[in-house]
């Protein structure tokens, strides 16, 4: 029996797309889905190889950037809209305020967003979804989740797109024409401002799904909490501090043996013994300032005018100091 051209391409392409869909062996625990959203990744990269990143890159070619940064900005002024609301609904007020106050400015002295009066006037532009809303009152990230033709995302923030686009005062144009047209200028002009970055990218990472994953995560958590993450490590005064001290090298002024949380000076040899210490009838060097088994006090070594002179270190050794300090990050 013959299989005709066309049903063998068929059952190549499903074949491809089930060994992309197989399970990974060490799956994350972020990722449980990385089989099927690698093939989902390859087919959106795919796309944006052979008609999104092409017509992105012509349309550079053809479109002056002032006007290129006024599409920007016009959309970016529509984008407002949606992050003013959850603003709002996270009860950030004060930036809630901030970015009504920038529609306003922008679509009156801005020509209807054309250009970003608003920033000049020292009002911030911010980034927020229906997603991070969601993860503001508790709901799960989810698996991470690769949608066709919109890249990455979680469980949570794939739910957040359809917020966001009845959001989005784009949707409720009443020609279907005018508001495609819309769509596919913010496509093809937020791509064209990807053009560097994406470059980057693929002459900088070794795997580009992963690299794109751990970047989108990062974010997306650094979003919610808007940088406190809390994943700092602990350099606190309880942290315990190395030990420096040397073998065979006396610490000077280094904490006697049993004080409290301070490690006991190695003993040295009578051979290595530092200057002007004493010794005792054993031949064992006795530190500056101990005491005897006499129990008399030892007297520090003084210079020719009676002075105490300073403590000798040997060439070669380094006598770390009794304290130091604690590091704090704030």
């Amino acid at each position: 029996m013959q299989i005709k051209p066309q049903r063998a391409a068929a059952i190549a392409l499903a074949a491809a797309v089930l060994a992309g869909c197989a399970t990974v062996t060490t799956p994350t625990k972020e990722d449980p889905w990385e089989g099927f959203n690698r093939t989902v990744f390859t087919f959106n990269d795919k796309v944006d190889q052979y008609a999104v990143k092409p017509v992105a890159q012509g349309y550079v070619k053809i479109t002056p950037q002032p006007v290129r940064d006024s599409v920007t900005n016009f959309f970016s002024n529509i984008g407002d809209v949606y992050i003013a609301a959850n603003n709002l609904l996270q009860l950030k007020i004060a930036d809630g305020v901030g970015d009504i106050m920038r529609i306003v400015i922008n679509t009156v002295f801005g020509v209807g967003g054309l250009f970003d009066v608003a920033t000049i006037a020292k009002l911030p532009k911010h980034d927020n979804d229906l997603g991070l809303t969601l993860g503001h009152y508790g709901v799960p990230a989810g698996p991470y989740l690769v949608l066709p033709l919109f890249g990455p995302s979680t469980v949570r923030d794939a739910a957040g797109y359809v917020g966001n686009y009845f959001a989005n005062p784009i949707s409720y144009i009443d020609s279907d024409a005018i508001s495609w047209s819309l769509w596919g200028v913010q496509l093809v002009n937020t791509r064209a401002n990807l053009l560097s970055a994406t470059n980057l990218l693929e002459g900088a990472a070794l795997d580009k799904y992963s690299f794109v994953r751990n970047a989108y995560l990062q974010r997306r958590q650094f979003l919610l909490t808007g940088g406190n993450s809390g994943s700092l490590p602990n350099y606190g005064d309880g942290a315990p501090l190395p030990n420096y001290d040397q073998e065979g090298a006396g610490a000077a002024g280094a904490p006697a043996a049993g004080a409290a949380g301070a490690p006991a000076a190695p003993a040295m040899p009578a051979s290595s013994a530092a200057p002007g210490a004493s010794q005792d009838t054993s031949g064992t060097p006795a530190a500056e300032g101990a005491i005897p088994a006499s129990g008399t006090q030892a007297q520090p070594p003084v210079d020719s005018n009676g002075m105490p002179s300073p403590t000798t270190v040997p060439g070669g050794q380094v006598v770390p100091p009794g304290r130091y300090p604690s590091l704090r990050l704030r």
